[in-house]
């Protein structure tokens, strides 16, 4: 296919993929969610206009829906229905929203490229594209590489522009991964050659909006293999927390310590064990990055989701009142306005953060606090720095911390299974989707009415309480 300088083009599928004829692993994870997106709202709003007219919308109290003849007073008895009975309906409303969704999307972008042009006039991106005329084809893609992490806070004017440069540098130097523009900076993840990720560093450092150095970039063994596409776009966050950056700035965000520094703090909390009561170390990842691997005494909050953290700190504010924080994440942008938002909240004695994050840590301290695992948003899932294994197979319990994707068709979770459990059968994230995996294998059915939410998200509280 052709490169297409629409960020959502990667979403289109062919009418196959969704007859199931294409295997789930041959899908991008960009396709699943928004495939999955749809696919709930369409099979909530088919069992929303089954609601009896005249009663209550909460609930329970007097709720009640019918379909086909029957009368249903739970939401369980009229979902199952729905899934059993009129799946053929659901699914080609979820077909059509998808495809409503997919035009929106890029539409949309469309529309804002086109309004960027008219009001700055055409921007020569050219001059920002090293020339690579010195270098073989064959030296930019195929050799040794690495994977490139990093991102940077700025103002910027005009990020389509800059989107556009990105995708053309990016396509030039044969690099894989993810890139995000919005008006308050750049975060990117990509991976290539050692040869294309020295260009790409130097054409960043070059570029006078961005002002960066070397010391802005983390790097790790990999390559353009361990992404599967190459994906760039312009969004209202460079990180999804879920709130305005107007409202809650990186400029606002707490007290960045070194590496050393924040190896001493940790150090001290340690020493003091259960006897520290002043000090919250503070861990700003997901529940399935911090299972893998943490910082020894920390804080790791049970939420699937960034955009979650904000509630988190919302629902326990109690937890840290009076106290220090120290916190941390992958690579240090979470923290931005992760501490941001804690220190709006005027509860906390003072928030500090681990400049770099993990990534930097490890670099100075590869046996230090940090155990375990460091998860990354790639097809590695994982990198390591020592052979602790602090978490185990979700079957036999065994020391396991590699991932795989959950093998029930469009369940998008990780799941941690050993390989003589894998062998065995148990490749799916719980005992629900491993039982509706294998009723789809035996009925061959359409899987597109099967729920998505499983036990392991419907048994996690959205928002978990730690005070």
């Amino acid at each position: 296919m052709a490169a297409d300088h629409t960020p959502f083009k990667d979403c289109e599928l062919d009418t196959q993929t969704y007859d199931g004829v294409k295997h789930e692993k041959q899908l991008s994870a960009s396709q699943r969610r928004y495939y999955s997106l749809c696919r709930r709202k369409s099979f909530a709003a088919f069992v929303a206009s089954k609601r009896d007219s005249g009663h209550g919308e909460g609930g329970g109290g007097g709720t009640s829906w019918s379909c086909c003849g029957q009368t249903f007073s739970e939401h369980v008895a009229v979902h199952k229905h729905v899934a059993g009975t009129h799946q053929a309906e659901t699914q080609q409303l979820t077909r059509a929203a998808y495809e409503r969704l997919l035009r929106r999307l890029e539409e949309d972008t469309e529309t804002q490229q086109q309004g960027n042009e008219s009001e700055a006039g055409p921007v020569d991106i050219s001059l920002w594209i090293p020339s690579t005329s010195h270098i073989s084809e064959e030296r930019l893609q195929k050799g040794p590489g690495k994977v490139l992490l990093y991102y940077h806070y700025c103002q910027l004017e005009d990020p389509h522009v800059i989107c556009a440069w990105q995708k053309a540098l990016c396509e030039k130097l044969h690099l894989n991964g993810k890139v995000r523009m919005a008006s308050e900076g750049i975060n990117g993840t990509v991976g290539g050659t050692n040869v294309a990720i020295d260009i790409y560093i130097h054409a960043m450092c070059s570029h006078p909006l961005f002002k960066m150095d070397k010391e802005d970039f983390k790097t790790s063994d990999g390559g353009a293999e361990c992404f599967t596409n190459l994906r760039v776009g312009v969004y209202k966050e460079i990180v999804p927390m879920g709130v305005d950056p107007d409202v809650i700035s990186y400029r606002l965000a707490g007290v960045h310590l070194e590496p050393e520094e924040f190896h001493k703090e940790v150090e001290a909390l340690v020493d003091k064990g259960d006897s520290c009561h002043d000090t919250i170390l503070l861990d700003c990842r997901n529940f399935y990055e911090s299972k893998i691997g943490q910082f020894t005494q920390c804080l790791a909050p049970d939420i699937r989701k960034f955009s979650y953290f904000p509630d988190y700190v919302d629902q326990n504010l109690e937890l840290f009142k009076d106290k220090k924080v120290l916190m941390y994440c992958t690579g240090g942008i979470r923290c931005e306005r992760a501490s941001a938002y804690l220190l709006s909240k005027d509860v906390c004695k003072e928030v500090c953060q681990l400049k770099g994050g993990i990534h930097k840590y490890l670099e100075h301290f590869p046996d230090g606090f940090y155990r375990g695992k460091l998860f990354v948003f790639d097809e590695r899932y994982a990198i390591s720095s020592n052979n602790d294994v602090i978490s185990d197979c979700r079957y036999c319990s065994c020391p396991w911390d590699q991932y795989e994707l959950c093998s029930t068709q469009f369940c998008c979770q990780l799941v941690l299974s050993c390989p003589g459990c894998r062998q065995d059968g148990h490749t799916a994230c719980c005992p629900t989707c491993q039982s509706k995996g294998q009723t789809q294998a035996q009925s061959q059915a359409d899987p597109h009415h099967c729920k998505e939410e499983c036990e392991c998200t419907g048994g996690r509280p959205r928002i978990p309480q730690d005070v």
